[in-house]
């Protein structure tokens, strides 16, 4: 980001900027980086929530496996082709392989390490295919996922990263700017995701499923943790602690806040509802939109980016049918048409008193980038305009190429088997689910699916060779999950019931809690079972007539009875 600068002074006799270490602004990246990598598992939960419970496990198995494999390449290749200071304006070189010559040495014009920043860069390069992933839930394949994240991060994000961060970048030659990530981040995933969407096909239940989230609270909890790291992803990307990094930080707040009480209100007229699932995705909307221009607008600009972002998401969100393509968790509508009018806006927006507030007292504004349209820099809109159709086109084509030849493969298929996608990723590719605790019903069936059968019942041509197999055979195969016939229905339906009253028992999902034995004081997965067998024992109704100490009624009678008819006598 060489228009991020932290200078810590100039050279009198020269004018140039002086690069020291400052152990302030190393420390603040360095929290950044870690913040920035809790915004991946958070994703993960956000994904997880929105999509169904068979597939929850997928979703956050894939952000984290981002981490990992970007993580790597990032260290083996890629910031080398990124970043480097000999590389050409379309891809850099080897200088940095295996992060050769990254150091304690600050780069010029940077107060922080270069290994500081690296990891720093490494933390966006991590989020942005998992990003992607979110078009492809619900019927992808694990398996390339490891192949496709290494190769499209180095065929895309650094070829597209290089072009305008790196002071050799086309882009920034032109005069394009992006302060956060709105290029590299949002536009570059949100066309992969259209590209991985296409490339894969619709759901098999695509016109049937209404995409309810399966667990709202996950939803929230992402929400929470990637707004938290969202701070850390525009302020630290002024890479020091100064009043540039405060003012991306607010203006982010700011967008974010105005977004989701935007979508709030425009849910609230669409259904007359108050959705949580409006307010966290208007949120991810507002800071989606300011990514780019955090640091280039002020905080009463950033009301305009929050507002107008989130009218313009949640209009592409709902209108997203007419292009034919199931983008299954909204990628394309949130962050691609969020970093799109984000770039715009800051084409309108950036001014160049935020901008010099990350240079020390004194700087003269010809060391500074330009500003927008309120600073009198009518160009500035079609250089961004320029960037996003030139970004946008490389992502989708590479990204199409890319799992094209991906799936050419016999052992990598990108999509799923019918059987494995009505079971779903977890338990089809992964072995595990998760919510062990509630129960699959498993029918074979023996006829082909049509449109007048049952919805949750599942067609296998196959399973006609299955009747003549040994029952205690299949029977074991469906315990064992490897029988190919077997098909798993009745997914966990984690829709609770509602509670009109106190007292009244909660149903939650397949296990009707109203049919369970009466409660034995405690949590059943927390005792042996030897001691729920005592404690039921001890909550069984002894019958008196049937009790080995009993006296039976025929011919013999009680010591009571016999007392009595005595005492009768006597009388």
């Amino acid at each position: 980001m060489p228009d991020n600068t932290t200078m810590s002074g100039l050279d009198p006799s020269t004018q140039t900027p002086i690069s020291l270490i400052d152990s302030g602004d190393t420390a603040w990246v360095m929290i950044c980086a870690c913040l920035v990598f809790l915004m991946s598992p958070a994703l993960g939960f956000f994904y997880a929530g929105l999509a169904r419970a068979k597939n929850a496990l997928s979703l956050m198995y894939l952000t984290v496996l981002s981490v990992a494999v970007v993580s790597f390449q990032w260290y083996l290749i890629g910031y080398s082709l990124t970043f480097s200071s000999t590389g050409g304006s379309f891809i850099g070189d080897s200088a940095h392989f295996l992060l050769r010559g990254v150091g304690m040495e600050p780069i010029p014009g940077q107060t922080i390490p270069a290994s500081a920043f690296m990891i720093f860069q490494a933390m966006f390069a991590a989020i942005t295919p998992a990003l992607a992933f979110g078009s492809a839930a619900e019927r992808m394949s694990l398996g390339p996922a490891m192949i496709f994240i290494f190769v499209w991060t180095t065929l895309v994000y650094d070829v597209i990263t290089n072009w305008l961060w790196n002071s050799n970048g086309w882009l920034y030659k032109l005069g394009c700017i992006d302060y956060a990530g709105g290029i590299p981040v949002h536009i570059s995933s949100g066309l992969a995701a259209v590209a991985y969407a296409m490339v894969l096909g619709k759901r098999r239940d695509y016109n049937e499923n209404v995409n309810t989230p399966h667990n709202v609270s996950f939803v929230f909890l992402g929400l929470a943790l990637m707004w938290f790291g969202w701070f850390a992803f525009n302020a630290g990307s002024a890479l020091g602690a100064n009043a540039r990094s405060v003012n991306s930080l607010v203006a982010t707040h700011l967008s974010a806040c105005t977004a989701a009480v935007v979508w709030v209100l425009l849910d609230y007229r669409q259904t007359r509802k108050w959705s949580i699932i409006g307010l966290c995705t208007g949120a991810v909307a507002g800071l989606a939109t300011i990514t780019p221009g955090s640091g280039y607008v002020s905080p009463s600009s950033s009301l305009a980016f929050g507002a107008i972002g989130s009218i313009v998401c949640y209009i592409a969100i709902h209108y997203k049918h007419k292009m034919r393509i199931d983008d299954c968790l909204d990628v394309f509508g949130v962050h691609y048409v969020g970093g799109l009018v984000g770039l715009i806006l800051t084409g309108i927006f950036a001014q160049k008193d935020i901008i010099a507030l990350g240079y020390p007292a004194g700087t003269s504004y010809d060391l500074m980038p330009d500003g927008g349209w309120l600073d009198g820099n009518w160009m500035l809109v079609p250089y961004q305009l320029a960037g996003i159709a030139a970004v946008s086109v490389w992502s989708f084509v590479v990204t199409y190429i890319i799992l094209l030849v991906i799936n050419k493969i016999p052992s990598l298929y990108l999509r799923l088997a019918d059987e494995d996608e009505i079971i779903g990723t977890d338990w089809a590719e992964m072995g595990e689910r998760a919510y062990a605790y509630l129960p699959f019903d498993e029918e074979l069936q023996t006829s082909s699916r049509s449109s007048n059968e049952e919805p949750n019942v599942v067609v296998d041509s196959r399973s006609q060779c299955s009747r003549n197999k040994s029952p205690r055979l299949t029977k074991l195969k469906k315990m064992l999950m490897a029988d190919k016939n077997t098909v798993i229905r009745g997914v966990p339906d984690l829709i609770e019931r509602p509670v009109l009253d106190y007292n009244q028992q909660k149903d939650l999902g397949a296990y009707q809690l109203h049919t369970f034995d009466r409660p034995t004081g405690g949590d059943l997965l927390q005792k042996p079972p030897s001691k729920i067998r005592e404690e039921h024992r001890e909550n069984q109704t002894v019958e008196i007539d049937h009790h080995p100490m009993s006296y039976s009624t025929e011919g013999t009678s009680t010591p009571g009875s016999s007392m009595d008819s005595s005492e009768k006598t006597k009388g």
